[in-house]
């Protein structure tokens, strides 16, 4: 009889409460550099890796706190048919769809709210990938349609960050047929005269990039995001060739001109703010200058005939 594993441990055990279970969440790998950063650290630097600066996926719900004033309200989205084409693969579309809705406490991959940044009134929808990759169906269309309405009625820019893997194949050319929606609905606020910027995030490809996605005003992008329509291993195989180093980068779209600029997390804020004023506060008419009378010139003097002699 082993008297310290069969007596004195179990007395141990009992003393201090048994082992205590630990979460697997607590730390998280830097998909670049590898660091483990703890998770507390991590959600205070906006998932931001404090080591090589990569920007991990942020959800909807973070980057609209992190980009709107205190006192931020969501907005209630219509609701969309679930389940149009009752489309089934290895699991039924419907399950699929209210999995995603309990995982992500959402309806659909979208989320609006409407606030201000830094005291300047906006409207603000994002996606979040971890809803079906962020795909586009009619909930989202609905969602951006919504948004756009919003901001025309309140004289808001509108500002959409975008993480998508595209157009949601469950839901057939009803998908489709989002993206000429999310582009009328663009329209709408131009022609009211309001910005719509587009903050291009990790990954945003397919029929998001296809459509509204690249209508913006300005085009931001957030460092390293993926940016395209197709993958890079499709293109290679159509065109035959090799791509360069860092194609559908940020970086690579920023220096082809596709993109207006690459602004870090932790500065799109501010960077916001600073392009509302610049496209909303309207600059003070430029004094007329009233030109000076120009003084009369004096009368010529009288010439003397001469007299003959």
């Amino acid at each position: 009889m082993n008297w310290i594993s069969d007596w004195a441990l179990p007395k141990i055990k009992g003393l201090f409460g048994g082992p205590r279970e630990v979460p697997d969440n607590l730390w998280h790998k830097c998909p670049a550099c590898e660091q483990m950063i703890f998770h507390r650290d991590l959600e205070r630097n906006l998932f931001v890796c404090a080591n090589c600066g990569h920007h991990m996926r942020l959800s909807a719900q973070a980057r609209i706190k992190a980009t709107l004033d205190e006192g931020w309200s969501r907005i209630e989205l219509p609701k969309v048919p679930a389940d149009p084409l009752r489309f089934r693969d290895q699991r039924r579309y419907s399950d699929r769809l209210k999995d995603a809705q309990t995982k992500n406490a959402m309806d659909d991959a979208v989320v609006v709210a409407q606030g201000a940044i830094e005291g300047r009134r906006a409207v603000v929808a994002a996606f979040e990938f971890a809803f079906m990759g962020g795909s586009m169906g009619a909930g989202v269309g609905e969602a951006l349609v919504t948004a756009a309405k919003l901001a025309v009625l309140q004289d808001a820019p509108l500002i959409v960050f975008t993480a998508s893997g595209g157009a949601r194949m469950q839901e057939g050319a009803i998908s489709l047929m989002q993206m000429p929606r999310t582009v009328i609905a663009t329209r709408m606020v131009k022609e009211a005269g309001l910005p719509f910027i587009v903050v291009l995030c990790d990954p945003t490809t397919g029929g998001v990039t296809a459509s509204f996605a690249m209508l913006g005003d300005i085009q931001i992008a957030e460092p390293g995001a993926m940016i395209g329509f197709a993958g890079a291993r499709v293109i290679e195989q159509t065109v035959r060739e090799k791509l360069p180093e860092g194609f559908q980068r940020a970086e690579y779209l920023l220096e082809h001109g596709i993109l207006d600029m690459v602004v870090k997390r932790h500065e799109m804020r501010a960077t916001l703010a600073r392009l509302i004023s610049l496209l909303r506060e309207k600059l003070p008419p430029e004094p007329t200058e009233v030109p000076e009378p120009v003084p009369a010139l004096p009368a010529p003097e009288p010439v003397a005939e001469a007299k003959p002699a």
